[in-house]
């Protein structure tokens, strides 16, 4: 018995001894790796980053095209990326996609464009254009594009189509089901967990909250979404055929037309797009690279062709010893006059937000950031967002107001979408610029709130007691008065009427001509144009042109004003930025973005394949979460959920 004590006590000291050792390994193991990464710093591990003399640039997209990437830890993304772990949501810019085309059309060691693009999710067809226009002029320097891969969605084949080959795996699989706009709804549902539901709304249009208060989509939803969904296809089919140099009608709406087109390519895909003339070639992934072999020839390891992915390309070329790869170009001093852009991407909350969400205080932060620049001359304000809080978009519309006052033309330029608080926010603006395809307009406004008494008295919980006012105690878990509803009615009604005095005062019109075209209604930019809620249609380079001419500037530069970063992300920024690229050198996966035609079954999840079931769970978590974030201190919205497109 006496031996006992003496008998735990050295297990509990064998047992700490291995904790400890394992411990110190694991410390040691983190400690030599990051004095690998810290090292690889100091020597500049760019320089490794070379483009060969005769290549193909491979547009390899994995993720959602944006305007601005989300905020994320720099810790965290090299971990992931150490541990070899995806992104769950990769984001790629829109405008390192064009800076990366723009280069290489006059670098002489890039002869080919190819494009792979089984990874990219969908995306607006506006950024999807400017992409494409980038393409088109790369492919006025005489140089090759092709497209190449086992399946093209619909956004995918877009870009696909700018292209002057097509090749697709005879076993693959392509088809065009156009644009819908479908939701799922919840009133049964709430009705059955006895959640009462508020709506306070202004707009026979304003469709944001239907989900919540009926079962289906009502009658005046479906025709404008039926008018700006086709709007949209218009400009889609008109673009690919132009391309392909078929007819608009070549587009197979009907079932019956398709199954029998379909019934002729004895049942397969691959071969229905070819007699239809999607694509050009039907070739195996080997073949795909002989032929790009011909072209390029080899790369160093002898297995494929030789190539450099967008992302590589993009850090070799913007690294200090990067070769110039402008012929005789001269170095200019930097104009001190500078036409400032400013993104405005997703949605609209309150407060300050991270990067890829706008905020109240933040966005007019960089604003003021703007005004009080002597140098910054004009403003671009990117509009990339459905709405959100009506406190909040009238906080940055303010700031918009002051620019214009201390002398700065402002123009407004959207994205993909720039809806309720979106437009909110571009109205004041000098000039708005819009895409064509933008989905812009749904001027309107709503508030909603639950209340669940009835579902906690089936649980026998109950909420009483005693107020000194009418107006004490109210919460979620009593009922709504009569008295509360009218007053939030009311205070929806009066933020609706600003929206209209906002718009009509910017935009040279009467408020009648406003509700006319408002009342929550969409549009696309084409048709806002023509209704006078767009000045212009263009892209984020005939908006930064506008802003100059407006400010009367001839030599100007363009200033991206952002978030500033703490000391602290900035060092771990560019510690971290710099050691995963000497993580992938010691891993031997340096090149891993260049893509010689592998591609993996997790890359096919954006094509539909997930399953059905978690396909939907995941979309009413996402609109439910959604909803969750928005924190407008009077709970009044302006927001879009229909702009989403299928």
């Amino acid at each position: 018995m006496n031996n006992k004590p003496g008998i735990f006590k050295r297990i509990f000291t064998a047992i700490w001894r291995v904790i400890t050792f394992s411990r110190a390994l694991i410390v040691n193991l983190v400690f030599f790796i990051l004095l690998f990464a810290f090292i690889a710093v100091l020597s500049g591990s760019e320089e490794h980053i070379t483009v060969p003399e005769k290549t193909a640039l491979v547009l390899n997209l994995k993720g959602d095209v944006v305007e601005q990437k989300r905020q994320i830890d720099p810790m965290e993304a090299f971990l992931s990326e150490a541990m070899e772990q995806q992104e769950e949501n990769p984001e790629i810019l829109l405008s390192d996609i064009i800076e990366v085309i723009k280069k290489a059309k006059s670098d002489a060691r890039v002869h080919i464009l190819v494009m792979q693009l089984h990874g990219l999710n969908r995306t607006g067809l506006n950024k999807l254009q400017d992409i494409a226009t980038a393409i088109e002029d790369f492919k006025t320097s005489g140089k090759k594009v092709i497209a190449l891969g086992d399946q093209f969605s619909q956004d995918q084949y877009y870009l696909a189509s700018t292209a002057h080959d097509i090749w697709l795996n005879p076993q693959g699989f392509m088809l065009l089901d156009g644009y819908s706009r479908y939701q799922t709804y919840f009133k049964s549902a709430l009705e059955k967990l006895s959640i009462n539901q508020h709506i306070f709304r202004v707009g026979t249009f304003k469709s944001a909250v239907e989900p919540f208060i009926r079962d289906d989509m009502s009658k005046a939803a479906k025709e404008a979404n039926e008018l700006w969904l086709n709007d949209l296809w218009s400009q889609y089919k008109d673009d690919v055929a132009k391309r392909r140099n078929f007819s608009v009608n070549n587009f197979d709406e009907d079932i019956d037309v398709l199954i029998k087109k379909f019934t002729e390519a004895d049942g397969s895909f691959a071969h229905y797009a070819l007699n239809n003339e999607w694509v050009d070639q039907l070739l195996s992934r080997q073949e795909m690279r002989n032929e790009l072999i011909k072209l390029v020839g080899l790369n160093k390891k002898g297995d494929s062709y030789s190539s450099i992915g967008y992302k590589n390309y993009l850090t070799a070329t913007n690294s200090p010893l990067a070769v110039n790869i402008e012929d005789n170009t001269e170095l200019t001093i930097a104009s001190t006059d500078k036409v400032a852009i400013i993104v405005a991407k997703g949605n609209i909350l309150d407060g300050k937000q991270k990067s890829g969400t706008i905020g109240g205080d933040s966005t007019a932060q960089l604003l003021r950031k703007a005004r009080n620049n002597d140098n910054v001359k004009a403003v671009v304000l990117r509009v990339d967002s459905p709405g959100g809080s009506a406190f909040a978009s009238e906080i940055i519309s303010q700031e918009v107001e002051l620019l214009k006052q201390a002398g700065k033309p402002v123009v407004a330029s959207m994205g993909t979408y720039a809806a309720s608080g979106g437009y909110w926010i571009s109205a004041p603006a000098d000039l708005i610029y819009a895409s064509p395809a933008t989905i812009t307009g749904s001027i309107g406004i709503f508030g909603m709130m639950m209340t669940f008494e009835d579902s906690l008295s089936k649980l026998g919980v109950y909420t009483d007691g005693v107020g000194t006012t009418d107006l004490s105690g109210f919460g979620p878990t009593q009922a709504l008065t009569p008295g509360m509803a009218k007053l939030f009615q009311l205070s929806v009604n009066r933020g609706y009427q600003e929206f209209i005095q906002l718009v009509a005062k910017n935009r040279n019109m009467t408020e009648q001509q406003v509700d006319a075209v408002a009342q929550g209604r969409v549009w696309s930019g084409r048709k806002a144009k023509e209704l006078g809620l767009v000045d212009e249609l263009g892209n984020l380079d005939d908006a930064v042109l506008a802003a100059a001419t407006l400010a009367e500037l001839v030599e100007y530069d363009t200033l991206l004003v952002e978030k500033e970063q703490s000391p602290r992300s900035k060092i771990l920024q560019q510690f971290f930025g710099q050691s995963a690229s000497f993580m992938a050198l010691l891993t031997g996966d340096f090149n891993e973005d260049t893509l010689a035609l592998g591609i993996t079954a997790n890359s096919l999840t954006n094509t539909g394949n997930t399953q059905p079931l978690t396909q939907l769970m995941s979309k009413m978590k996402a609109e439910l979460t959604q909803l969750n974030q928005f924190n407008d201190p009077q709970g009044r919205y302006t927001l879009c959920l229909a702009c989403g497109v299928n």
